[in-house]
């Protein structure tokens, strides 16, 4: 098989498989504030990623959550509650997850591909198909906290 058509299947598959993964891996491993997953000094509670106009793309880019039920949907709303924001907030720690994974399963296809074709794959790949949703889920998790904190205090005070 050519090695763009085994690139491009690859990818295909990991981007199915990584649905699945999504979805089965358990949420009481992730916890929004701690670990990886904490926001760290330089990014400034997400407004780091502001100066990559990231309010003006980040809802332009394809959310799976839209096409597929079994996903929580990436929506706040007056109506939720903390926990449900917090809820969001762990989601948004699944995601970086899956498409961190995602960048490391695509390195195969410098082994199988070698050329500068294969690493340019890679590179667009990459850049286009995980970076900005990691990006997305850093900027928008200190956010979430936040708003989930707010509403905590608004509930013990009701």
């Amino acid at each position: 098989m050519d090695a763009f058509w085994y690139s491009l299947f690859y990818i295909v598959f990991w981007g199915v498989a990584s649905h699945f993964i999504g979805q089965w891996l358990p949420r009481c491993w992730f916890h929004p504030g701690r670990g990886v997953f904490a926001c760290r000094p330089w990014e400034r509670n997400g407004r780091a990623y502001e100066k990559l106009a990231i309010r003006q793309w980040k809802t332009k880019v394809p959310d799976m959550s839209l096409i597929l039920r079994d996903m929580l949907k990436k929506e706040v709303r007056a109506d939720n509650t903390s926990a449900g924001l917090f809820r969001l907030a762990t989601e948004t720690c699944v995601s970086e997850t899956v498409h961190v994974l995602l960048i490391f399963v695509s390195v195969p296809i410098l082994f199988r591909w070698r050329s500068r074709w294969g690493a340019v794959f890679c590179l667009v790949y990459n850049v286009l198909g995980n970076v900005p949703y990691i990006f997305i889920q850093r900027y928008n998790r200190p956010r979430l906290l936040a708003l989930a904190e707010k509403k905590k205090q608004k509930e013990e005070n009701a």
